[in-house]
């Protein structure tokens, strides 16, 4: 390749035909490309290289602690899960397009954040920008953004993504101020964003850590009204237990 072209497809941050230029007019010769498919075929390998960084990129931005699919999912080791639900909630795809919430809830270790983590996959490898965050690790940002008056730029940024797990709903208990913040945020993304939530307990048991009778209750209307719920009381725990040491 001449090193004037060279430098120009690097200015124009074309890496792909810059690695691949020899590659690219093999293909072209072997296959008696004409002038115009060998230009079709440099514009859609161009194009699939820059989908597919995005895509990557989109995944990094959303900070998934572990990636996981709803293809590895162990069906099989939870007997008491509606497995054609699950199925039919991930192929349909409303809870993106129709902006519905997903809510989880069941004993720790039964594969709840798994099943969201796959639901945010898809959506990620679908365009939409999403994040994932834990529970206790929210209230402590908006906690944290009071003192430096920034709250209004936390919740405008967690407002922001277009699908948003969060992760561990109900390990911690919340401040009064936490909880205000908490409930503007869920109210900002109602019925706007789509939200997935997993939790070790049920609505009964919320105001257990939020201590806000009024706003809990608030917060389950807006949450409940627009969302699929799915039940993992029943469901046994996926993690592998440790055999008794004996001595």
């Amino acid at each position: 390749m001449d090193e004037k072209v060279k430098d120009m497809l690097k200015y124009l941050r074309f890496p792909y035909l810059v690695e691949n230029w020899k590659h690219i007019l093999d293909i072209a010769s072997n296959n008696n490309f004409s002038h115009k498919r060998l230009i079709e075929y440099i514009i859609e390998q161009e194009y699939h290289r820059k989908i597919e960084n995005s895509r990557k990129l989109r995944i990094s931005k959303a900070k998934i602690p572990e990636k996981f699919v709803i293809e590895t999912f162990p069906f099989s080791k939870q007997p008491k899960l509606n497995k054609k639900k699950i199925i039919n909630l991930y192929d349909n795809f409303d809870y993106m397009t129709q902006n519905r919430n997903i809510i989880w809830f069941g004993p720790t270790g039964v594969g709840k954040t798994g099943l969201a983590t796959a639901f945010l996959m898809q959506a990620i490898n679908r365009g939409y920008k999403g994040r994932f965050i834990r529970f206790p690790e929210l209230i402590e940002m908006l906690y944290k953004s009071i003192a430096d008056h920034s709250e209004a730029q936390i919740i405008k940024t967690f407002t922001s993504y277009q699908i948003l797990v969060i992760d561990e709903l109900g390990y911690i208990d919340v401040e009064p101020v936490q909880v205000g913040l908490f409930f503007t945020l869920m109210q900002n993304r109602h019925k706007k964003k789509s939200t997935l939530i997993t939790s070790n307990l049920g609505f009964e048991q919320w105001i257990s850590f939020l201590k806000n009778e009024h706003l809990t209750a608030a917060l389950l209307d807006r949450l409940t009204e627009n969302s699929h719920i799915i039940n993992m009381r029943k469901c046994v725990s996926l993690r592998p237990r440790l055999d008794p040491i004996i001595d």
